[in-house]
């Protein structure tokens, strides 16, 4: 185990520019050129230029931009389960009304035929 780390850090150890971007990873040269992250061309300029805005490195501004992300999706994820959830206490409280008149309600405020 210890070595397969090992290994997998040599191989992706990221390499950093003098400008301290992140461009490449170092690879062994048997295994070629290898990004285990691809980014679109235009993603990575994107990211570049938030880097320069922000005086940061590429690495730091992707990590904080992912961070971003996920601190989003975390929230998501837990206001929908909890919506889940009251909607199972409601149908458990009896409080639900016949689908037809839902979808009546619903045509009537979108303006929808039937």
């Amino acid at each position: 185990m210890r070595l397969t780390v090992e290994i997998e850090y040599v191989l992706l150890r990221p390499s950093i520019n003098a400008d301290r971007s992140l461009t490449t990873f170092n690879c062994a040269p048997t295994v070629g050129s290898m990004n285990p992250f691809p980014i679109k061309p235009e993603r990575l300029a994107e990211l570049e230029e938030l880097t320069r805005r922000r005086g940061t490195t590429t690495a730091e501004a992707l990590d904080e931009a992912l961070a971003a992300y996920l601190d989003w999706e975390r929230q998501d994820y837990q206001e929908a389960v909890a919506g889940i959830r009251q909607g199972y206490q409601d149908v458990k409280a009896g409080r639900t009304k016949p689908a037809d008149q839902f979808l009546d309600d619903l045509r009537r405020k979108d303006d929808l035929q039937r």
